[in-house]
C-alpha cells in the first residue's frame, strides 16, 4: 500500500499536536494548576484558549474521520478543564493512529459544510492543503499567542519544538 503522503500528513499533525500539548503543560505549570487560563482570549470577539485547543484538534480529527469514510465531527468547543483539553489531544492522536488508507484517498472529493447551506467540494489533496492545514495552524498559533499574551514564558523554540531533535552544534 502506497501511503507516503498520508503518512506525512499524519506525522505533521502528530508532531504539532505534541507542540499543543507542550504549550498546554507550560501554561498549566505557569498558572499552578489554575484552569482559568483556558478562558483567556486575545480579543473579546475571539474564542478562548480552551476552544482553540478543540479547534486545533478538529482538523486532524476530521482528516482521520474522512480517511475512514465518516463525516466530520467537531469536538465540544467549550473546553473548561485541563482533563478535557488533554483528552481531546489524546483522542485526536488515537484517531490519527487508526488511519489505514493509501494515497489514492487524496484524489477523492471531500465536501466541507460551511453552515448556512454553504459548502465546498475539494479534492482530498486540496482539502488537506487548502482547508485543514491552514485552519490547523491558525488555531495552533492563536493558542500560542493567547499564552504569550497571558505571560506564559514560551518562545519560538516551544512553537517549533518539532525541529529540536534536528538541532546540531558545530
Amino acid at each position: 500500500m502506497q501511503n507516503q503522503n498520508i503518512d506525512l500528513i499524519k506525522s505533521l499533525f502528530q508532531s504539532r499536536l505534541a507542540t499543543l500539548e507542550h504549550l498546554l503543560k507550560s501554561a498549566q505549570t505557569h498558572f499552578g494548576g489554575d484552569e482559568s487560563f483556558l478562558q483567556k482570549r486575545i480579543a473579546a470577539d475571539m474564542f478562548p484558549f480552551g476552544t482553540q485547543i478543540a479547534f486545533t484538534c478538529n482538523q486532524p480529527r476530521n482528516f482521520a474521520l474522512w480517511c475512514d469514510g465518516k463525516p466530520a465531527d467537531n469536538l465540544d468547543p467549550d473546553v473548561t478543564s485541563l482533563t478535557q483539553a488533554y483528552e481531546q489531544i489524546a483522542n485526536t492522536n488515537e484517531l490519527l493512529l487508526s488511519i489505514n488508507v493509501d494515497d489514492t484517498k487524496l484524489t477523492e472529493m471531500a465536501r466541507i459544510d460551511l453552515g448556512q447551506s454553504l459548502y465546498i467540494d475539494l479534492s482530498g489533496s486540496a482539502y488537506v492543503n487548502e482547508f485543514l492545514i491552514p485552519n490547523f495552524y491558525f488555531h495552533l498559533v492563536t493558542a500560542y499567542d493567547i499564552l504569550r499574551m497571558a505571560g506564559v514564558p514560551i518562545g519560538k523554540r516551544d512553537y517549533m519544538m518539532h525541529l529540536v531533535p534536528f538541532i546540531r552544534k558545530g
